[in-house]
């Protein structure tokens, strides 16, 4: 295979930017933002990606058949996904690769990982976990061409068979021996080929392989062990020899995949790829467990042990920055594979990771390692973007200026770390979040002192995504193999900081607010923002929201914001409309018989809480009576926050449901993904359903059938202190007393009928009618008497 890469990210020249009066610091800080094309990217999903590069071409083998490629590591193609008979990598996958899914009781494959051996064809080392247990099964299969068609060379390796003889002769234990996952095969320096595996369980194993045949050489049982057990959370390991060095490292994930797993990449390294592998304080890694006398997946055991690469962060955006959103992080990046180029000595780290705010979805990540000077790599901040290679050094004044720092720590952990500013000066010293000196050495490596403890690392440039720019960027390890990162944040006058805060201040809609606001305090570059309120009766300076009560008329109020920074200021003023309390019991009423429908759905209570319809036609239920129909494609109609004081609370309606997939919505409302209730005709296991979702936890009414479809039929839920009913036809058919959450909880933002707000939920298909909202509960007898009112 060829081992040509193209032009990678490198340092560059810099330019002289004097700095002026109102600038962040006295000692003149000079730019270091170059010139460079915004690159492209196209992102892919590849859980677990393993990459080989053929011919000029990267490609990424990972979890469910998943494969793409790139031949720039920046903007990636798929090429085949999902463990199906139609997949073109392995046809027939069900029938080829039938004795390991049989064997691990499972419909989908794990991670896999493809090399290319002497006789010219790619050995794909498969596997497949039952997921709940360690019952796994790895396997090989071949093919002629990267891209398959692979056929099954056989079963290597099983796992999980409890109380029965294992691959080592004896009877099986989860705690001593591994589950046979997540197989990396590679040559050492000396062309000899070994496999290293495993995940969890019995911790972490290599072979040695038949480099003829591509399978484990025989009578070694399971291989020899390098580190974990105890059911401790390491997988996913990755060799990679650096001729730089003369170590072979070892590449590990700690922790859980998900987004609040604490998913995490480490390292640790020897001069032998069986080991024994030590981290940055020596520690030996096979002594490296969970304790057994603790409960299951203990991580304190672990979680000191290991180089710890990167883990969740954010380099959080302050109001005021470039871009928008959060800003640039990562939540569980984990499961590598890594890439060395020996034409020009460059190391690349390829991960999977998920983001702060998009719960689940993950993208694979392409990021340049570098070698401080203990023979550690260190990770670049930013992803890979083959930025022009320049080779001017850095000197004192390029580097003063301020930076975002994070410190990745060394804990596993669910929670997101969050950048801090630090000043760095051109006479070394650091100061502001963080205390402490710093040099710099030959070839732009750093030494940054902190408490005591000494990072040793390299500056680079780094393309920032935000301000869409080259940065001056550093990454560091200390001697315990703790990973800290910093972002070079360009250099402002105060003036323009405050200018910057006041463009970007934002509090949202403010044409009408329910709820209390959160008013910001800090802007970018720690400019400072006060609040005034012109009606604090209605609206505090803090955010306080009082709303007026029912007939007072709604509230207007001024709200201004003050932005300093230094000697500079400047405000900005919000117009804020604080509406009155809803008139009560009724909070609105929707009977579909006014002519314009299909634009504006009129509230007939008192409320005139007019809501807005999408797609939706009138429909005739009688000479004398409209009703709304919804044609289950992108009809909908939204509402105002119509339950936002409400505690009790009873939704009734008629409704003629047209029957047809699970999950549509009769009624959804609530706050994002979070806090929210619904309505549906069926669920899942076909039953009516309602539901209120607070905070990751589900309280349900769950009757025994699906709504009756194809005939009018009025159906009600009623809320009143923690017992909830659910009724249709005026009879109850669920009722619980341990519906403990209430609407007002929910701090409704979005009122849906005929909409869920989960896109792969289908709209509701049918007609509506004689819709009422009630902040109260109503009683047994009222729901009858309306179930007797027909449309």
């Amino acid at each position: 295979m060829s081992t040509a890469l193209l032009t990678a990210t490198a340092l560059a020249p810099v330019s002289v930017l004097a700095d002026s009066p109102g600038a962040v610091s006295s000692i003149p800080q000079v730019s270091t933002s170059i010139e460079n094309a915004a690159p492209s990217f196209r992102n892919v999903s590849v859980h677990d990606p393993s990459v080989i590069k053929v011919d000029d071409t990267f490609y990424i083998f990972g979890s469910h058949l998943q494969v793409a490629k790139s031949k720039d590591l920046m903007n990636w193609d798929s090429v085949a996904s999902g463990v199906t008979d139609a997949n073109p990598v392995v046809p027939n996958v069900t029938k080829e690769f039938a004795e390991a899914l049989q064997w691990a009781q499972t419909d989908t494959l794990w991670a896999a990982d493809v090399i290319q051996l002497a006789d010219g064809k790619f050995y794909m080392y498969y596997n497949a976990c039952k997921g709940d247990s360690p019952r796994s099964a790895l396997g090989v299969a071949v093919a002629d061409n990267i891209e398959g068609p692979y056929k099954d060379q056989g079963i290597l390796l099983k796992s999980g068979m409890w109380d029965q003889i294992s691959e080592d002769g004896t009877i099986y234990d989860a705690t001593i021996h591994p589950n046979v996952v997540d197989p990396d095969v590679f040559f050492d320096k000396n062309g000899k080929l070994w496999m290293v595996y495993g995940s969890y369980s019995g911790g972490i194993f290599i072979l040695e392989m038949d480099e003829t045949t591509g399978k484990p050489l025989p009578n070694q049982g399971y291989g020899k062990k390098l580190t974990g057990g105890n059911h401790s959370r390491i997988e996913a390991p990755y060799m990679l020899y650096s001729p730089e060095t003369d170590y072979y490292y070892l590449y590990l994930s700690y922790g859980g995949l998900g987004a609040d797993g604490g998913y995490n990449i480490r390292v640790a390294r020897s001069k032998t790829p069986d080991g024994p592998f030590l981290d940055a304080e020596g520690n030996d890694m096979i002594n490296v467990k969970a304790d057994k006398d603790k409960p299951l997946f203990d991580d304190r055991s672990i979680e000191p042990f290991g180089v710890k690469l990167l883990g969740n962060f954010l380099f959080q955006r302050q109001i005021g920055d470039p871009g928008t959103g959060q800003g640039i992080g990562y939540v569980s990046p984990g499961h590598n594979s890594a890439y060395y180029d020996a034409e020009t000595g460059k190391q690349f780290l390829i991960f999977h990771s998920r983001f702060p705010g998009r719960g689940e979805e993950h993208e694979v990540s392409v990021h340049e390692m570098h070698m401080n000077s203990e023979g550690w790599p260190v990770v670049s901040p930013y992803r890979y973007a083959a930025l022009e290679e320049e080779t001017a050094p850095l000197i004192t004044q390029n580097i003063a200026g301020q930076y975002n720092w994070v410190n990745h720590g060394k804990e596993i952990t669910a929670e997101i770390i969050s950048s801090q500013t630090v000043q760095f000066t051109a006479d070394g010293q650091i100061s502001g979040a963080v205390t402490g000196t710093w040099t710099l050495g030959a070839d732009n490596q750093v030494q940054i002192t902190s408490n005591n403890v000494v990072y040793n690392g390299v500056f680079t440039h780094e393309w920032e995504p935000d301000s869409q720019k080259t940065v001056l960027t550093f990454s560091a390890l200390s001697s315990s193999g703790v990973a800290i990162w910093g972002s070079q944040m360009t250099a402002l006058k105060d003036q323009d900081i405050v200018n910057a805060v006041k463009k970007d201040l934002n509090i949202g809609d403010t044409g009408i607010v329910f709820f209390n606001l959160s008013l910001p305090t800090k802007g970018t570059r720690d400019a400072e923002i006060t609040w005034k309120s012109s009606n604090t009766s209605a609206l505090s300076a803090t955010g306080v929201v009082n709303r007026p009560r029912a007939g007072k008329g709604d509230a207007k109020v001024a709200l201004t914001a003050t932005i300093r920074k230094g000697s500079a200021v400047s405000s900005k003023t919000f117009n804020v409309t604080i509406p009155q309390q809803a008139v009560s019991p009724l909070l609105g009423e929707y009977t579909f018989d006014q002519k314009k429908l299909a634009k504006i759905v009129q509230d007939f209570s008192k409320n005139e809480y007019h809501g807005q319809a999408f797609n939706v036609a009138t429909s005739a239920v009688n000479s004398k009576n409209q009703a709304a129909a919804f044609n289950g494609t992108d009809s909908y109609i939204q509402l105002p926050g119509i339950i936002t004081d409400t505690t009790d609370f009873t939704f009734s309606a008629w409704v003629n449901w047209s029957g047809g997939g699970a999950w549509q919505r009769i009624f959804d409302f609530g706050n994002g993904l979070t806090r929210h209730m619904f309505l549906t005709p069926a669920q899942h296991t076909g039953s009516l359903q309602f539901t209120i979702h607070d905070q990751g936890q589900d309280q349900s009414l769950i009757a025994a059938e699906p709504l009756p479809s194809n005939q009018w039929v009025h159906v009600a839920v009623t809320l009143q202190g923690d017992t909830g009913t659910l009724y249709v036809n005026g009879k109850a058919v669920a009722s619980s007393t341990e519906i403990t959450f209430n609407p007002k909880d929910l701090q409704v933002t979005e009122a849906y009928l005929g909409k869920s707000r989960y896109t792969a939920d289908p709209f509701y298909k049918g007609s509506m009618d004689n819709v009422r909202v009630y902040d109260k509960a109503l009683t047994l007898a009222e729901i009858k008497r309306q179930a007797k009112e027909k449309p």
